[in-house]
């Protein structure tokens, strides 16, 4: 909380000055701070040479650090497959374990999913805890945050770590909560810091503008869902050997208003646009939804999936589910085409990990041109034409 000394403010203006959120007044030559705007940044404690102004923080939690070890990567699954962002947390979990010399745990939920731990120890796990229950079968936000809370209470791990997926980032905040511990949201990136083991969470910040490494210096577990594409898995090997734990959830007390109807497919979508081998995106360059058929038309000449800049999402020209960039898909194909595309800083943080890039924009200062590997100038209602025609 953040407090006024009264009798030490002479109404100086300096800490107003200092706000940028404009939470300061100054009543009768008293600073007054409006907590509905203020932040408790702290720069007008900063400001003030009266010692006017104090912020007062209340007593940190004290951890034992020691009971917590193990790095754990929630093991998605939907209809018994694995989810692909898993194999690339397990190769990144198994980095950050070895570093921190303990052991990588994959945690599964559902039912009849056993068959499955197997493929995780192929992976890098070194254990996999399974709990297996009908409340489990399919996924639903309470019973899968009470499942995973309530293991992570009993063995303690040090960093869970998620798929920043649908179930991720539907699910894994629920848990955080119960924990009492923090949460970095859509990682691109983690490692351990060397000098106090800690957990060091980079994600894009500012519209993407600058990448903020964030910590949880004070609770445990660390915790990050990550962005799929965005880290390498490990090759797997079937030699390898690990430890099944199983446990059973009690639900006897649990209820939940919320039931499982069913899952409906997004039917427009033919290929999935994360695990797309190829990629073709429509920007604001094409001018209206009817014009997407270009894109579509190239797509299914090349057998690639359809993305779109937030501009043509924004505009409905396309779905969500085919978004590319920060507030959508993180991909990574083998090609990605952009299409009448200029390359916001958003939309790169999406796309620019692909490993061949190939931009058709008619403007050529678009930003797209700076990370493309191929650029070609031109009016994309002559371009796409072509190149269907000659695909075809």
């Amino acid at each position: 909380m953040i407090e006024v000394i009264r009798d030490n403010c002479v109404g100086c203006k300096l800490c107003l000055k200092a706000c940028a959120y404009e939470a300061i007044e100054i009543i009768d030559k008293i600073a007054e701070i409006n907590m509905d705007k203020c932040t408790l940044c702290g720069a007008c404690v900063s400001a003030c040479t009266f010692d006017a102004i104090i912020i007062r923080k209340f007593g940190q939690h004290k951890i034992d650090r020691n009971q917590y070890k193990n790095v754990w990567v929630f093991a998605e699954q939907k209809n018994g497959q694995i989810a692909q962002v898993v194999y690339e947390l397990l190769g990144k979990g198994r980095e950050l374990a070895d570093q921190l010399e303990t052991e990588l745990v994959a945690v599964l939920l559902g039912n009849n999913v056993k068959h499955l731990t197997k493929e995780l120890i192929a992976f890098g796990a070194d254990k996999v805890i399974v709990a297996e229950d009908e409340k489990l079968e399919h996924f639903l936000d309470l019973p899968y945050a009470k499942a995973l809370t309530d293991l992570a209470l009993k063995y303690k791990p040090e960093i869970i770590i998620s798929g920043a997926s649908v179930q991720g980032r539907s699910f894994i905040p629920r848990v955080a909560v119960e924990l009492k511990t923090g949460l970095t949201a859509d990682c691109t990136g983690l490692e351990i810091d060397t000098e106090n083991g800690g957990l060091k969470q980079t994600r894009p910040a500012f519209g993407g503008n600058i990448m903020a490494t964030i910590v949880t210096p004070n609770h445990l577990p660390q915790m990050a869902t990550v962005r799929h594409k965005v880290m390498d898995p490990l090759k797997r090997d079937d030699s390898r050997r690990g430890e099944i734990i199983e446990e059973k959830i009690d639900f006897s007390d649990f209820s939940d208003e919320t039931q499982f109807l069913e899952f409906v497919k997004d039917e427009t979508q033919t290929v999935n646009l994360t695990d797309a081998d190829v990629v073709i995106s429509g920007g604001r360059g094409l001018k209206n939804k009817e014009n997407f058929a270009l894109i579509e038309s190239l797509a299914k000449a090349l057998g690639a999936a359809v993305g779109g800049s937030r501009a043509a999402v924004d505009a409905e020209w396309i779905s969500y589910p085919h978004q590319v960039g920060q507030t959508g898909k993180t991909i990574k194909p083998t090609i990605y085409i952009a299409v009448g595309i200029s390359g916001a800083i958003q939309h790169l943080a999406g796309m620019q990990s692909s490993d061949f890039i190939i931009a058709i924009n008619k403007d050529p200062d678009a930003p797209i041109f700076k990370i493309a590997d191929l650029g070609l100038v031109g009016d994309l209602f002559e371009v796409v034409p072509q190149l269907i025609k000659k695909l075809k």
